[in-house]
């Protein structure tokens, strides 16, 4: 009974792994379309900036999905100290790219107020 549901969750995990790295594909896809519609109507550097904030957007959201995809992974894995070790290492890198990014999309990190950020500039 209980390899079944550690196969389950094995199967939710790479699930999971393969939706994050379809919503990153898309929306890579879907931002790039729309610069490419957008070409002639803006300014090259306002629709390379809402180019970025479209891709950033797309990646914050698939790496918050891949932690989830590593934690599931850990839980059926046989759970040891190594593996725990590795999970964390991959939520620190993961969470500090989505602070990078947040930084890059909104110009501020993600615990400032919108107006915190602005009074910087």
């Amino acid at each position: 009974m209980i390899e079944h549901i550690l196969h389950g969750l094995e199967l939710a995990g790479e699930a999971v792994n393969l939706f994050a790295v379809a919503l990153i594909v898309a929306g890579f896809m879907l931002a790039a379309a729309r610069y490419l519609l957008r070409l002639r109507r803006l300014d090259v550097e306002e629709n390379f900036t809402g180019f970025k904030i479209e891709l950033g957007h797309a990646l914050t959201l698939g790496l918050e999905i891949l932690i989830i995809a590593d934690v599931i992974e850990t839980i059926t894995v046989e759970p040891s100290f190594a593996s725990l070790q590795t999970l964390a290492l991959l939520v620190v890198i993961r969470t500090l790219l989505g602070w990078s990014l947040c930084l890059e999309i909104e110009g501020r990190w993600p615990w400032q107020t919108a107006s915190e950020g602005q009074e910087d500039e």
